[in-house]
């Protein structure tokens, strides 16, 4: 549980972050450099600290990489241009939990009791309360249709890729094995820096064909200053999000049924708020409160069923 609470924090200010570099370069090229730093973070650790790319479980984090982070997260950078930070975390967030719950109940058998279906259903509600905008909404609709299927499909590719985790660290016990949350990010990570190279060389394509075409509009900032305005952001996302964030996940999902940790870790909208506020201009509402308190509440009784199981 402290695991999921700390990867919500994390994962909070990586979305902030996101949100900023999304705006800057697109999302398929934001998505891409944050993971290949990241890639290099977890590396450093994984072939010093942890077990590289040995274990049993290496092609089930792989397959995760490759559906959660590689489909999931390219969801999410598409979404957040459009929607926000905001909204796009309650339509991800709020999707995810309960399909990683159903997913894994019907491929691995895991179960959650009724008190624990209480406890997620209060938080995903106490989100939707918090976070549901209402008249200050300014997305268009072709926006909101367009980056609401996006968030969809983030949703379902974070669901599937927790699930797909979970079975990694089946058979890896199943082998009398363990593995640390760092090396277990490390191995999803590079399933995932495939798919978002792949994108970013399809989105990039014009350029190749046309390589003129980049230095024609005289107006537009050079390479070096480009960077210079986005590395602290795509740094910060790397390092909050799939660095630590996912580390700290993975060691939830080690131990913890899938339902449960993305119930807590669908909080992140919520602790996105006072730094939405400071970075993006939006209001801290009542309703945004009270929701909170809502969400607070479900944590609260799945901490306790999780003490009472024990």
């Amino acid at each position: 549980m402290f695991a999921a609470f700390l990867s919500t924090l994390l994962f909070s200010i990586s979305v902030i972050s996101g949100h900023r570099t999304a705006k800057l370069i697109g999302g398929v090229e934001a998505n891409f450099w944050r993971l290949t730093l990241a890639t290099g973070f977890l590396s450093a650790w994984a072939f010093s600290g942890g077990h590289g790319v040995s274990g049993a479980g290496f092609p089930f984090f792989f397959l995760s990489g490759l559906i959660g982070i590689g489909i999931g997260d390219a969801g999410l950078f598409q979404a957040l241009p459009r929607l926000g930070s905001r909204l796009s975390l309650l339509l991800l967030q709020c999707f995810t939990a309960p399909l990683a719950a159903l997913i894994e109940w019907l491929w691995l058998g895991t179960a959650l009791g009724p008190v624990q279906i209480t406890g997620a259903l209060i938080i995903l509600a106490g989100v939707a309360v918090a976070l549901v905008p209402g008249e200050h909404l300014t997305t268009s609709r072709p926006q909101l249709v367009t980056g609401g299927l996006f968030a969809l499909i983030g949703a379902l590719g974070n669901a599937l890729g927790v699930v797909i985790s979970r079975k990694a660290y089946a058979v890896t016990h199943a082998n009398q094995e363990s593995l640390d949350g760092g090396t277990a990010a490390f191995q999803r990570i590079l399933g995932g820096l495939l798919i978002a190279a792949v994108l970013l060389l399809v989105a990039k394509r014009r350029f190749f064909r046309r390589p003129g075409d980049a230095h024609n509009d005289a107006s537009a900032p050079s390479v070096g200053d480009k960077w210079r305005r986005i590395w602290p952001w795509v740094a910060m996302n790397s390092l909050a999000g799939q660095t630590l964030g996912v580390s700290c996940l993975q060691w939830a999902l080690e131990t913890t049924p899938t339902g449960i940790v993305m119930s807590i870790v669908a909080l992140t909208p919520l602790t996105v708020m006072p730094l939405a506020r400071i970075f993006e201009g939006e209001n801290i509402t009542a309703r945004s409160l009270l929701g909170g308190a809502v969400a607070v509440a479900g944590v609260v009784l799945l901490t306790l069923s999780k003490r009472t199981a024990i």
